[in-house]
């Protein structure tokens, strides 16, 4: 009865109160998404002015740690309660962490408030996909991948661009307050349009398994963050993390298979869609942002590109992934068929990297850029079509739960991808340059693999030639583990099952579970 009042209300509603829900959600993705590009520009400002330099790390690490563990709980708080009001909270807590973090008068309190916004943050893109998700029937949501695929180009093009401007001008903590304005007009378009019926669930909250997810979840990004920097992998405080982290997680699906309203419901697993684009999802995560942490190092260090305007640098990709997610959501909305851009998109992406891996010190930037398109137009066939598809292949009443475990296997594939080719950049870096630069070499990349203009500029004629070539074989060896662990999506998408993208009709005998998740998505909008 409640997806009936759904489908009456929103029905009802004009068109335009679907764009204006629309556009807050996309400002409060923008939200998400530019927070870590701009404070990263601000880092070297922010220790200047406050110290603590051997924490600064953990002001990234604090976000990213509450982002991913309260993630899936978010999820499970939308299904139960209602959405509306678990996106708007997930909201005011993500601005209350901005606010503070602005307030910090030392290294401590901005990791502490730091972790405050990210379990603000964790709601935020889990709230924007399942709002989408009931809103938009599965046949039309292919319109709107243009759009969200836009405000990810404008965030990582314009992030350290918006970071630095501010910054310079306003001052560091201008780069946390910028999210007040932003979040507030958000609030407010979302309290006025958006209307989904409220609920009132009779069920707890599944602490133990959140417990337990929480732990686990922790204990694999601090190993991907800490191993081959902080610690060395073979450490006992690295095994030690690994050995928590695998128990957690097990005790987690075990408990999982027991709780009255688990936090990550496994029979949503079953459904062979969702779990090869939760796949999918994690090998993209990692593939990309991989390319974005190590493209704009190889254009600085051996190209003698500008770090100003180190956004740009990835326009090639950026635009080509835009053009291609608009293309993909078009296609998809008219036709209803989507199989063949997880096919598509994957053999992109492992052509994409490997040519990236073909790079050397005489690589132009034409053919780089020419390069870093063809991953591009791989990421654009994937992106924002397995949330698709994952959508698609569970019941309403998990929508939030699926969206929050798609975005958690990407935001886990992002760790790892970052962790395991950095720390591939980095011992291949160090092994050429004592190979080429002998005690020099060693010297001066002890502390870091990645030197910064000012350094670069600083070195000898020959020890600059030779960490050039250092860091092309560095990227080498990166971006060909990628193009390898490209290879596991592509053999994902062969066993993708195309179900139709409509949402009538109970489920039949002998129906499979992706077909009666198609037949539950009601079509909550007529015409957008």
């Amino acid at each position: 009865m409640a997806d009936t009042k759904t489908v009456e209300t929103e029905a009802e509603k004009p068109p335009r109160s679907v764009r204006v829900v629309l556009l807050a959600l996309m400002i409060t993705m923008m939200l998400a998404m530019l927070d870590n590009m701009i404070v990263g520009t601000a880092m070297p400002t922010i220790v200047g002015e406050l110290g603590g330099l051997e924490h600064l790390s953990w002001v990234v690490t604090a976000y990213t740690l509450a982002t991913a563990a309260s993630t899936p709980i978010w999820g499970k708080i939308g299904d139960m309660y209602g959405r509306k009001g678990a996106f708007m909270t997930s909201i005011v807590i993500f601005l209350i962490g901005s606010a503070l973090s602005g307030m910090a008068q030392n290294m401590g309190e901005l990791i502490g408030f730091r972790a405050i916004q990210g379990l603000g943050a964790g709601g935020l893109m889990v709230g924007v996909m399942a709002i989408i998700g009931d809103l938009i029937p599965p046949r039309e949501r292919g319109k709107y991948q243009g759009m969200m695929a836009g405000v990810m180009a404008l965030a990582m093009i314009g992030g350290p661009l918006v970071g630095g401007t501010i910054t310079d001008n306003w001052g560091w903590r201008w780069s946390f307050y910028i999210n007040l304005p932003l979040g507030v007009v958000s609030l407010a378009l979302i309290s006025a349009v958006l209307h989904l019926p409220r609920k009132r669930s009779q069920s707890r909250i599944d602490y133990l398994g959140a417990t337990l997810l929480t732990v686990g979840i922790t204990s694999i990004v601090l190993v991907t963050t800490w191993g081959g920097s902080e610690y060395a992998w073979s450490s006992a405080r690295i095994m030690e993390l690994i050995g928590i982290g695998v128990a957690s997680l097990i005790g987690f699906v075990f408990w999982q298979t027991r709780a009255a309203e688990p936090i990550v419901p496994l029979h949503i697993f079953r459904s062979r869609n969702f779990t090869l684009m939760s796949l999918i999802g994690f090998v993209t995560g990692f593939v990309m942002f991989g390319a974005t942490l190590f493209l704009p190092l190889y254009q600085q260090s051996v190209q003698g590109a500008s770090a100003t305007n180190s956004g740009l640098l990835l326009l090639p990709m950026l635009g080509a992934m835009l053009v291609t997610s608009m293309v993909a959501g078009r296609v998809t909305t008219n036709s209803g068929k989507y199989k063949i851009f997880p096919l598509v998109g994957s053999v992109a992406m492992v052509i994409g990297l490997y040519l990236l891996s073909t790079m050397d010190t005489g690589t132009s930037r034409l053919t780089s850029g020419v390069f870093m398109a063809v991953v591009g137009l791989g990421m654009g066939c994937l992106m924002q079509i397995t949330m698709l598809v994952a959508q698609n292949s569970v019941e309403m009443k998990d929508m939030g739960v699926a969206s929050s475990s798609t975005t958690l296997f990407r935001t886990l594939g992002s760790s790892f991808g970052v962790a395991i080719m950095g720390a591939l950049f980095n011992n291949r870096v160090q092994d050429v340059m004592s190979e080429r630069a002998g005690a020099l070499g060693s010297k001066i990349t002890e502390q870091s693999a990645q030197l910064d203009a000012a350094s670069l500029a600083k070195l000898p004629v020959a020890a600059r030639e030779a960490y050039q070539h250092a860091v092309s074989a560095g990227t080498h060896s990166a971006f060909l583990l990628g193009a390898v662990v490209a290879v596991i999506a592509l053999v994902a998408a062969v066993f993708v099952k195309e179900v139709p993208l409509k949402g009538a009709g109970p489920q039949k005998d002998g129906e499979s579970a992706d077909d009666a998740a198609a037949a539950t998505q009601p079509p909550l909008v007529d015409a957008v």
